[in-house]
């Protein structure tokens, strides 16, 4: 199975930490020459170093951006001009009542969790396509998007819209090397869970081990996993689907959510 990606550039974005992290140290230690983003120097520069420490030889590039506008989409576009892989990986995650979500929320939601990718989509695919004979995008969505949590419907549909989008786009790449996907993953333990958890724990009056518990006895019950993915194991599917063995995977949405979609198509 071939994943090397020596002599490819890839650009995952918010990749300080978590999944983004994980993608981000999986890919440059396949070969690639990896962009590391995320809106605070000090934060890229950590996430380098510990890059660095799994791959002392990576060839890394820090990309200071807030990616979640328009201005800083054009900003890492023109320092960056092409890439031959983007892992649209940007996110924010928020537990709301619905009748509490306000039209700011919803708008907050759409901008960086849909536009982000949409913008950086549009420019990087186009290169690909254009002056490429091989590119890979992969959409990191969430099982959120097909199994709408009633805790946070518009974090929900913003996942939602991230496959259609991918799979969109996907349409323009017939009969070329490039591919577009998407990957859902499910609850995933990533380095704010449990700042998250504490948050939640005393607005309901509970401990963070209650509501670990309660995660897959009460709000995702359908889960074969019965416990939180790490960010590595999400990244192992992703960083697959940025290599050259997933050549006949394109349009796809894979999930990696320990099984809490019980509908196996």
């Amino acid at each position: 199975m071939d994943i090397d990606l020596s002599g490819k550039l890839a650009l995952v974005t918010g990749s300080t930490r978590g999944i983004g992290l994980a993608s981000a140290k999986g890919l440059a230690g396949m070969g690639a020459e990896v962009i590391v983003n995320g809106r605070e120097r000090a934060a890229v520069d950590g996430a380098i170093a510990e890059i660095r420490k799994a791959t002392p030889k990576a060839k890394l590039q820090a990309a200071v951006f807030d990616l979640g506008g328009a201005d800083g989409c054009a900003a890492i576009a023109r320092q960056f001009p092409e890439v031959d892989i983007l892992v649209n990986n940007l996110g924010i995650y928020e537990p709301k009542p619905f009748f509490e979500i306000e039209d700011a929320d919803w708008s907050k939601m759409f901008e960086v969790n849909v536009m982000s990718g949409v913008r950086l989509t549009r420019h990087y695919l186009k290169r690909m396509l254009d002056h490429k004979d091989w590119g890979r995008v992969v959409f990191v969505s969430s099982e959120s998007g097909i199994f709408v949590p009633k805790e946070m419907v518009h974090y929900g549909f913003s996942k939602a819209a991230q496959l259609f989008i991918a799979r969109g786009a996907a349409e323009y790449t017939k009969g070329t090397n490039v591919t577009v996907n998407s990957v859902l993953p499910g609850p995933t333990w990533v380095e704010m869970a449990p700042t998250r958890l504490a948050a939640r724990a005393k607005n309901m009056g509970t401990t963070v081990e209650d509501l670990v518990a309660r995660t897959f006895s009460e709000r995702r019950p359908a889960s074969l996993l019965q416990r939180y993915a790490m960010p590595e194991e999400v990244a192992n599917l992703i960083c697959y689907l940025c290599s050259k063995a997933s050549s006949a995977t394109n349009g796809a949405a894979l999930r990696v959510d320990g099984g809490i979609v019980t509908n196996p198509f």
